[in-house]
Parts: C-alpha cells; sequence; structure tokens
C-alpha cells in the first residue's frame, strides 16, 4: 500500500465545483495500471458531470447511498441484488453486447440472472431436470455448431429455469437439493437433449430495493418464459443465452432487457412418433433449436474491429491492450 512520502500527491486545497473533478482525476492516476486508472479517471468524470448537471441534491445523494446499502444488506450467496439492480438498467446486456459481440448467422447472448448456481447436476443426454409434477413437460432437442455448421463436441452446457410457480430453486427457503437446473457435454455430433417443463414468465424479485426502484418508477417486474444456457469449451467463446416463447404478454417489455428476435422460439406439440422414440408423454411440448458458437478469435477479432471504430466516432486517442482501451501514451 502507497505511503505519503512516497508518492507525489498533488496539493488539495480550496476545491470547488470546478476544479474538484481535475483534482481527483489528478491523484488517482498514480497507479502503474494504466487501464484502472484510465477507468477510474473515466468514472470520476461522469460521476462529477452527473451531479453538476442534476446539481444533485444531499438528500438525493443520502437516499443513493442507503439505496445501495440496502443492496449490499439483502444480497446473499443465493440472491445477488446488485446483479439484479445491473440488469433493470441494462448494463448487464449492454457489457455482455460489447465483450461477447456476434457475427451474422451465431447464437446471440443474452443476460445471466442471479440465479445460476455451481451446484446444478451433471445429467445424460435424455434425463430429465425437473422435479415439478405441476409444470408441462418440454423436450428439448438441441445441436452445437460452429460458425461453418460443424458440430462442437465437448462443450459443457449448463441449463436453468424456474419452476411452474415462477420461482428458481434457490429461491425456496426448504431447497435441499439443486433442480430445474443441470449440465450436460454436447456429443460426437453436437447434439444434447433434455426434459424439462415449459417455462412460465415471471416477476423478478421485487421485495427489496431493485422492486421499489422499478415501482417508483413505474415499471413492472415481470420476465418472458424463457430457458437460461451457458456454454464453455476451451478456444470458444463463453455464450450465455436464453431461448424466449414466443406469444408471452411480456415478449417486449421484459424487466431485465434480455429478449431479442434471434432467440425468440415456439414449442410444437409432440407427434405420437416422436413422443415414442424419446419416451415423453405423447401431448408434450417439444422445441428444437441449433445452437451456433464462435471462437475465442472470432469474438476478440470482431470485439477490437468494433472498439476501434468506436474510439474513432468519439474521437479519443486510445489504444488497445489486451483488447481493451487505454489512453495512448505516444
Amino acid at each position: 500500500m502507497a505511503t505519503p512520502n512516497k508518492v507525489q500527491i498533488p496539493a488539495l486545497l480550496d476545491l470547488t465545483i470546478d476544479n474538484i473533478t481535475p483534482n481527483t482525476v489528478k491523484i488517482n492516476s498514480q497507479s502503474s495500471d494504466r487501464r484502472l486508472t484510465y477507468l477510474m479517471e473515466r468514472l470520476v468524470t461522469h460521476l462529477h458531470d452527473f451531479a453538476r448537471e442534476t446539481r444533485l441534491s444531499t438528500d438525493e445523494w443520502v437516499a443513493a447511498i442507503k439505496f445501495l446499502v440496502q443492496c449490499g444488506q439483502i444480497s446473499s450467496d443465493v440472491r445477488q441484488e446488485f446483479i439484479l439492480l445491473s440488469d433493470i438498467l441494462g448494463l448487464s446486456l449492454l457489457v455482455d453486447s460489447i465483450n461477447h459481440p456476434k457475427p451474422p448467422n451465431t447464437t446471440e447472448g443474452s443476460v445471466l440472472g442471479p440465479f445460476h448456481t455451481h451446484d446444478a447436476p451433471t445429467l445424460e443426454h435424455g434425463a430429465d431436470m425437473s422435479s415439478d409434477p405441476k409444470g408441462e413437460p418440454l423436450l428439448c432437442i438441441c445441436t452445437v455448431k460452429d460458425s461453418n455448421g460443424k458440430p462442437v463436441e465437448g462443450v459443457k452446457i449448463d441449463i436453468w429455469e424456474t419452476d411452474s410457480s415462477g420461482h428458481y430453486d434457490v429461491q425456496h427457503s426448504d431447497r435441499n437439493e439443486p433442480t430445474e437446473r443441470c449440465v450436460m457435454t454436447s456429443d460426437p455430433k453436437g447434439d444434447f437433449w433434455f426434459k424439462c417443463i415449459l417455462p412460465v414468465s415471471y416477476p423478478i424479485p421485487h421485495d427489496g430495493p431493485v422492486g421499489k426502484l422499478l415501482e417508483k418508477l413505474n415499471r413492472h417486474p415481470w420476465r418472458p418464459a424463457h430457458l437460461h444456457f451457458m456454454f464453455e469449451k476451451q478456444g470458444w467463446d463463453h455464450l450465455i443465452t436464453a431461448l424466449y416463447m414466443r406469444g408471452d404478454p411480456y415478449e417486449t417489455s421484459d424487466a431485465v432487457f434480455g429478449v431479442k428476435k434471434s432467440l425468440i422460439v415456439e414449442p410444437q406439440r409432440i407427434d405420437s412418433a416422436t413422443a415414442k422414440e424419446y419416451g415423453v408423454p405423447e401431448g408434450s411440448w417439444i422445441l428444437k433449436h441449433d445452437f451456433v458458437l464462435t471462437t475465442e478469435k472470432e469474438t476478440e477479432n470482431l470485439r477490437d474491429e468494433l472498439a476501434i471504430e468506436a474510439l474513432k466516432k468519439q474521437g479519443l486517442n486510445l489504444t488497445l491492450i489486451d483488447h481493451l482501451p487505454v489512453p495512448d501514451l505516444d
């Protein structure tokens, strides 16, 4: 940790509305980490400009501090209020879109949400990940391919959804083991298939500070029915996405902005032959979907290309280090 006698600290005297920002930036600019220095410079600049532009009152500042404290207090291992806040502000989707841009004809990303866990059981293809007898049975038959249509073997796939009441397993106080979630691995043909229940729309947790904020903003807390997926394999871009059920009443007003047209799907009633082949009740729902992954290299190149284009439009003199912009020292 830096000590006062080893760091050249600027004289911080007689600070005003006009000079507090450059002085704060200056004292934060002593790190050897160029990316951290740049992030703090932009954060302080925008934060101070926000206060000046809105003429932020002391009462509003205190309310904001209390709000953030409450977000921390209600958070736990199974409830991430800050992720929820990021989601309803559109930040989660924005960050994912910046860091994981998708070439045409590949699967787009969506929000992770606050209910992914690391204790999901690894299941064999065809297994049922749901223990909810009240849900409508759904058979999902999926493939994982690359942008050239070749199957991708050995991809780890996390899958999770709510139960028929619209709650994730971690929202139940009597949860003894994970349910409505699993991990699978794509086979040599890139295939994986599983049984679950037809997703239902549900409200995000709105009994805490984020829910109160939505209420003040006259926004609803509902998410359209969907299934979460996360794809991981070395050398391939990490994909977090979801499939949204067509015709859901919240399809065009998702509280966390996750829906994209390419991710909207329409389950069908299964025919008798397919029901017999896969061992599911006739009249169940079936969903078939092809996921298309991109390599890490493809994503890195596209991300760099889009970053350079965006920086030029903003007239910024920056360079990329480890694919992230920092001020150009030349």
